[in-house]
C-alpha cells in the first residue's frame, strides 16, 4: 500500500515539474540558479532583484500600467539584462508571482478533509510577497489580456490543478468521493472562491475564510451521497 501510494506522488511531481520545464522553456524562464545564456552564467541575485521591482510595480500601479522600463528602473538593471532571462512582460510577472508564492507541491495526508486544509493552510502563508493590491492588480487585467491569461493558466492554474486532481483522485480510491462526482467542478470551487474574495472585498481570503470554504462548501458537496 505504501508503495502504491509513494509511486502515485512520484509520478505527480514528474508530471508537474515535466509541464513546469516545458512551459519554462517555451517563455524563455530561467527556473534554475546560475543558468548559462549563450555562453555566459546569469546572475541568479539579478533574477531576484528584478522580480521583486515586478510585484513592488504590479502592486503599486496593477499590470496594465507596468512596462519593462520601469521594472528594470525599479531593479537597477538594463531591459537587456531583463530579456536575456524573460521572453516578455507576462513571463516575468507571472514567474515572479509563482517564486513568491511558492512552487505547486503534492499533499497526501491519508484523508480528503485532510489534504484540503493542508491546501487551505498553504494559500494563508504569510511567507509569500501576496498582498491584495497585488492580486487585484493581476486578476483584472487576466480578463482581457490573452499572453498574461495563458502564462497564468500554464504556470500557475495548471500545475495546482494537477495538485487538487489527485486529491480528489485519491478520495475516490478511498472510498471518500462518489466514482460519480463531477471532479473538474470540485478542482474549480476553491481558486474560484478565493479569486471572488478578492474582487469583492478587496482583501486575501484568511485562514477562516478558506476553512469555511473547504468544510461548508467543498467537503459537503464532495462527500454528498
Amino acid at each position: 500500500m505504501y508503495d502504491t501510494v509513494q509511486y502515485r506522488c512520484e509520478t505527480l511531481k514528474g508530471k508537474i515539474m515535466d509541464h513546469t520545464e516545458t512551459v519554462d522553456r517555451r517563455l524563455g524562464m530561467q527556473s534554475a540558479h546560475g543558468v548559462r545564456h549563450q555562453g555566459h552564467t546569469l546572475d541568479s541575485s539579478r533574477d531576484v532583484a528584478i522580480r521583486d521591482a515586478a510585484l513592488d510595480l504590479l502592486s503599486e500601479i496593477g499590470y496594465d500600467r507596468l512596462t519593462m522600463d520601469g521594472i528594470a528602473a525599479r531593479a537597477h538593471a538594463s531591459k537587456a539584462t531583463i530579456y536575456r532571462r524573460w521572453q516578455g512582460k507576462a513571463a516575468l510577472v507571472v514567474d515572479a508571482l509563482n517564486c513568491s508564492k511558492g512552487e505547486a507541491h503534492d499533499v497526501d495526508t491519508g484523508s480528503l478533509e485532510g489534504d484540503l486544509a493542508a491546501i487551505s493552510e498553504g494559500a494563508c502563508s504569510q511567507e509569500s510577497r501576496f498582498n491584495s493590491n497585488l492580486m487585484l492588480g493581476i486578476i483584472t487585467a487576466l480578463a482581457h489580456d490573452d499572453e498574461l491569461r495563458q502564462v497564468f493558466r500554464e504556470r500557475m492554474i495548471h500545475p495546482r490543478t494537477v495538485v487538487m486532481r489527485g486529491i480528489f483522485e485519491r478520495a475516490v480510491e478511498r472510498g471518500e468521493v462518489s466514482p460519480g462526482r463531477n471532479i473538474d467542478l470540485l478542482v474549480s470551487l476553491f481558486p474560484a472562491l478565493m479569486i471572488q474574495q478578492v474582487l469583492i472585498t478587496g482583501e486575501l481570503p484568511d485562514a477562516d475564510f478558506t476553512w469555511h470554504v473547504v468544510h461548508d462548501v467543498i467537503l459537503p458537496l464532495a462527500t454528498a451521497s
